[in-house]
């Protein structure tokens, strides 16, 4: 009998292929919403769509894109904020 954690689709199943040539099935957690940008609500590229502990392990780099604002809005919103906010200088 399946464990009673199991039963719920909380955890999501995958069947994986053993060495042996046998079918069994894995629980794997499943992975998180993507990263959306915070003014338009679009996904953002180049923000990986991880569980945070396998997030811990990426380089900083790799987290989020390395420009101004980068995993907090798109960049087509990154644009329009930083030409809003060399109008605002002048």
């Amino acid at each position: 009998m399946v464990r009673g954690m199991f039963k719920s689709r909380t955890l999501r199943r995958v069947f994986k292929k053993t060495p042996g040539g046998d079918t069994v099935l894995h629980h794997e957690k499943r992975k998180p919403a993507h990263a959306k940008c915070g003014e338009c609500g679009a996904v953002l590229k180049g923000v990986p769509r991880e569980i945070p502990n396998k997030l811990n392990k990426l380089s900083k780099s790799e987290k989020k894109p390395e420009r101004p604002y980068g995993g907090n809005l798109c960049s087509a919103c990154t644009k329009q904020k930083i030409k809003l906010q060399a109008r605002q200088q002048e």
